[in-house]
């Protein structure tokens, strides 16, 4: 079920007729993590909407207070409530994920629903056959453990410095910790990690959809928990689209954590420079 906020959200949005840019946020963080993309893509004259996921929290404090209430959310949910959310917009946007966001904004993707993609270091989907020692580790703490299919897990400090802050330095590193890290359902990396075994998958994303729309994927150098192997493996099955702009790109000394951190503008920059190649 939509919040109140997001459909006054998408009321607004429809009355500037602006072209929406919709963002998706991963494991591990909240809607709170796009603001400041938000505001770099407002003044750029798109019209931002940064929903939750279904029944996320408002606060980092609250999703820690009560981390039962992260649980239980698979990719298909996730997938189904985004593209409900923009089914209410009168233009069809563009949509810009990080993580298990830039998996959803390809399945969104490839249901015809976006003008424009940006997938930041994506989790995988169904024919993404790498699966590095880095992901492996990165995941763990979810995978260790099969109980957690069905739980909210939070990440320790030194976790989140492996998983997504280790190209920062210590003191960032534990900023980031502190400001953004929420527990995360267990499901969707059940779901990912078994993708290729089970036919009947909600991690499948349709490459070949004509009105797909054009796709950039963004890597970060140094990421661990979705390095080059597993982006350039996703790059090559949507390169197989015939009609629809393929890009891939990658950014120097990045980990996963390229869309909160000290560099996140740079990020914001090249989506931004790509979207607006594609929308007017």
């Amino acid at each position: 079920m939509s919040s109140s906020p997001d459909l006054e959200r998408i009321e607004q949005i429809n009355a500037t007729g602006c072209t929406p840019v919709v963002f998706v946020h991963g494991l591990w963080l909240l809607p709170s993590s796009w603001d400041r993309w938000a505001v770099v893509f407002d003044e750029s004259g798109f019209a931002p909407l940064a929903p939750g996921w279904p029944d996320d929290p408002e606060t980092v404090a609250e999703a820690n207070a009560h981390p039962e209430v992260l649980a239980g959310k698979s990719v298909g949910r996730v997938a189904d409530h985004f593209a409900g959310l923009i089914g209410g917009l009168d233009r069809k946007p563009v949509v810009i994920g990080h993580s298990f966001g830039g998996l959803i904004a390809q399945i969104i993707a490839g249901r015809g629903l976006a003008t424009a993609s940006v997938a930041i270091d994506p989790a995988p989907f169904r024919g993404v056959l790498p699966l590095p020692l880095s992901s492996l580790r990165a995941a763990r703490p979810v995978l260790g453990n099969p109980a957690n299919f069905h739980r909210a897990v939070p990440l320790t400090y030194e976790q989140f410095r492996y998983a997504f802050a280790n190209a920062v330095d210590e003191r960032e590193a534990k900023e980031l910790y502190e400001t953004f890290a929420v527990p995360a359902p267990g499901e969707p990396l059940f779901q990912a990690a078994a993708a290729n075994i089970n036919p009947w998958t909600e991690v499948k994303v349709d490459t070949l959809r004509a009105d797909r729309g054009p796709l950039l994927i963004i890597s970060g150098e140094k990421d661990n928990t979705v390095p080059w192997a597993i982006t350039h493996a996703s790059y090559k099955k949507q390169a197989r689209n015939e009609v629809a702009v393929t890009e891939i790109t990658e950014l120097p000394g990045r980990g996963h954590s390229l869309t909160i951190d000290g560099g996140w503008r740079e990020v914001a920059d090249t989506a931004l420079a790509f979207v607006r190649r594609f929308t007017t």
